[in-house]
């Protein structure tokens, strides 16, 4: 459990961050805060080797900037298959390729791919990899945090002057905070499986919905297909077993055939819960990721919120312990107000698509049909749906005025290039000497500065280490 002391510490931390889970939120957060000069160690329950079972496997195009940012986008790209079109319901086709990023498509492959890059990433960086260990408890002061580990049996506790708990959906570190999870179950009794197909359905990423029965397909690219399924004639517990029987007979309901599914390496039954912590921050403990949010897996943005939550955290956490912010505590804070409604809006429309997916009677089909009538017509609509779950249009406007920076050619290179060294990048006019502004969060030597490759331009931009711009105030 988590207990507050007010005294001061005697010793010194054994660690600058201690995060408690080696997910992907966790790995990217671990190797950015190393990559920063800072002692960082990775705490995780599962012993090495073995394998993270997940449900995760598209990396939306916003992930893949900030994978860029980082120097990874192309080597996972090789890894999957792109998609820019996704079909729902049999009548709306979405073009991705109109999205305004490099990376204009849906990345379908599998979460242990995203891992394996960012754990060596993280492991080049000195992040401390501790397998095998659980967090029991923790307890907090002014100047750090000290969590009760247990490692191999024996007690091992380690003193920090933050942690970030990335630990899923049942975080340790939100229930030795006392911190809520309120929500409920969204949906029941889901399939999984990878499967090899008979018939080829294309590379579109397909979802369809019969009256009592909805699935999901899409390609890996290598042979294998991931097929999602839900049946509201047979809601079992998750513990029930599955088989591909259940799996193809899902799918011919709501597809009108299962493609000759067989040699099925994986299947799984699980549920489906709509949660968000109240709180993101409480003292020097953070929550990020799963530990934070969960949602349906519609539209396939958990993975990928946790990364862009970990992105958002990573740099605040690195300026306030290398002593360049200007306002420590307010910085920290505007995770929480720039997350927060992230989340929230993820809840949302993730939570809309499967409940447009589990539509049964005719009033509900009904908005079903207008709804993906309206997307399918009007443009900008469908633009901003593509922006909401792409992340390409998640702005924190509401929080500190802050946007997504497009990837803009500079004089030397581009400006996903010149953010790989985690610094802040000032891109200003050649003619313009490269100060820094004066609405900065932090004052700091690690700002890279270059210019435009358009010699033509006049303005001037400040761009965060998370890919966001900061707005300039005239002195």
């Amino acid at each position: 459990m988590s207990t507050q002391d007010t005294t001061d510490p005697t010793h010194t931390t054994d660690t600058d961050v201690l995060v408690v889970g080696a997910g992907p939120t966790g790995l990217l957060l671990a190797g950015d805060l190393a990559a920063a000069g800072l002692r960082v160690t990775l705490a995780e329950r599962r012993a090495p080797g073995i394998s993270n079972l997940t449900r995760a496997f598209s990396v939306h195009a916003r992930t893949l900037e900030q994978l860029d940012a980082r120097g990874l986008a192309d080597e996972l790209v090789a890894t999957g298959t792109p998609v820019t079109d996704l079909r729902l319901f049999g009548r709306l086709a979405l073009d991705l390729s109109r999205l305004p990023s490099r990376f204009p498509y849906l990345l379908l492959t599998p979460q242990y791919e995203v891992e394996r890059l960012l754990e060596r990433r993280a492991r080049a960086a000195g992040v401390d990899f501790r397998y095998g260990t659980e967090l029991r408890g923790l307890h907090q002061n002014t100047d750090s945090v000290t969590a009760d580990l247990l490692t191999a049996g024996a007690p091992s506790p380690l003193r920090a002057r933050y942690l970030v708990g990335t630990d899923g959906s049942r975080s340790t570190v939100r229930t030795a905070l006392g911190l809520p999870f309120p929500g409920s179950s969204v949906i029941r009794s889901m399939v999984l499986a990878d499967v090899r197909l008979a018939e080829e359905p294309g590379k579109l990423l397909t979802v369809t919905a019969s009256e009592d029965a909805f699935a999901f397909i899409a390609p890996f690219g290598d042979g294998w297909y991931r097929v999602m399924g839900w049946d509201r004639t047979h809601q079992a517990a998750d513990d029930d077993p599955v088989g591909l029987d259940e799996v193809r007979d899902i799918t011919r309901r709501a597809l009108g055939s299962d493609l000759g599914m067989h040699d099925a390496r994986w299947i799984s039954r699980f549920h489906s819960d709509e949660r968000q912590a109240p709180a993101y921050r409480s003292g020097r403990v953070f929550l990020a990721g799963d530990a934070a949010h969960v949602h349906s897996p519609a539209g396939g943005q958990g993975m990928n919120t946790g990364l862009q939550d970990a992105a958002n955290l990573s740099w605040k956490l690195a300026a306030t312990l290398r002593g360049e912010a200007r306002d420590p505590e307010a910085l920290l804070d505007s995770y929480q107000a720039e997350r927060h409604p992230v989340g929230a809006t993820v809840l949302r429309s993730s939570g809309t698509l499967v409940r447009l997916a589990m539509a049964h009677t005719p009033l509900q089909r009904t908005a079903r049909t207008l709804a993906t009538r309206l997307l399918g017509t009007v443009r900008p609509a469908a633009d901003r749906a593509m922006g909401q779950i792409s992340g390409i249009g998640i702005a924190y406007a509401y929080a500190s005025g802050a946007r997504r920076a497009p990837d803009e050619p500079l004089r030397e290179g581009r400006l996903y290039e010149a953010l790989r060294e985690g610094h802040f990048v000032l891109i200003t006019p050649r003619t313009t000497p490269a100060t820094l502004p004066p609405a900065a969060p932090i004052a700091m030597d690690r700002l890279t500065r270059t210019t435009w490759a358009d010699p033509t331009r006049r303005d001037t931009l400040l761009v965060r280490p998370d890919g966001y711009t900061v707005p300039l105030r005239r002195p």
